[in-house]
């Protein structure tokens, strides 16, 4: 399987093309101030899970998947105040939430089977 083809790779990737959408709409002081952290800890997610698939020793490739994990807390973060500071919709939020809790849940799955590859040897 390739990159590619990992279902939270790609919906990662796609909530990223998502957030960017909403980003450009912002004013340059909201970009500034808030947006670009959400930019870099949303475009985070799909990186490290990029840079885990290239690894191949498993505590390499669950050291990237715990950095993965850790953008995608800090994403929901500041998903969540976004919304509170009314720059973005309850529908986006929604939205963005829903499809990081997926990505949450099967990256969780694929730190537990790379572990799991350790007790093997």
């Amino acid at each position: 399987m390739q990159l590619k083809d990992l279902e939270y790779y790609k919906i990662s990737r796609d909530i990223s093309r998502y957030v960017w959408d909403i980003y450009t709409l912002f004013d340059w002081q909201i970009q500034k101030v808030i947006g670009d952290q959400w930019i870099r800890a949303i475009d985070s997610i799909s990186a490290n899970i990029a840079e885990a698939y290239g690894r191949y020793h498993y505590l390499d490739k669950n050291k990237f998947y715990y950095n993965a994990r850790g953008s995608l807390y800090e994403s929901l973060d500041w998903t969540e105040k976004l919304h509170e500071r009314d720059e973005i919709s309850a529908g986006d939020k929604q939205y963005i939430l829903n499809n990081l809790l997926i990505v949450k849940r099967k990256l969780n799955t694929q730190i537990k089977r790379t572990k799991e590859q350790k007790d093997k040897e």
